[in-house]
């Protein structure tokens, strides 16, 4: 099912400045939310040197020019952590509105891959249950799990 992106964006750290004002050009990111048959999904950290370094969040990154989500993702996946994605399932979107970006994410249910898990940019990854139990959580990928609970059932707490 794809939904969607909600109307007015989710605003993280809204005390900070907006780097660039409020004509920004948003970013597309294609987020994959990799999910086993047990259910546990993929979270891993932003590498040092990035914004929100240290923060959990699902895999992806920006589109390069002329890619589709599905081929933003494949590249991604590959680059980030050595895997392809077998079957992509578009999901849902979220305008996300970060001091340093306005990021729409277009996340992605990912159910069957190959290879194994390579951490190719020194992050940590864990598969985790709601609730989960990495901290900090990127703004971005909150809504995700809200998404997943009411999904599953299972309650979303920080």
């Amino acid at each position: 099912m794809n939904h969607p992106p909600a109307a007015t964006p989710l605003v993280a750290d809204p005390d900070q400045p907006r780097q660039g004002g409020t004509e920004r050009a948003v970013v597309d990111v294609a987020v994959g939310v990799l999910v086993q048959p047990d259910g546990r999904f993929l979270l891993t950290s932003r590498p040092a040197g990035k914004v929100y370094a240290g923060y959990w969040e699902f895999p992806g990154g920006k589109f390069e020019v002329g890619e589709s989500v599905e081929q933003a993702l494949q590249r991604e996946l590959l680059e980030e952590l050595g895997i392809r994605a077998v079957a992509i399932e578009r999901w849902r979107q979220e305008l996300v509105d970060y001091p340093h970006a306005l990021v729409r994410l277009h996340f992605c249910k990912v159910v069957s891959w190959t290879g194994d898990l390579q951490m190719r940019e020194s992050q940590q990854a864990s598969w985790q249950r709601l609730p989960v139990t990495v901290a900090p959580i990127l703004p971005g990928t909150v809504p995700v799990l809200h998404w997943l609970g009411a999904e599953s059932g299972t309650q979303f707490a920080m």
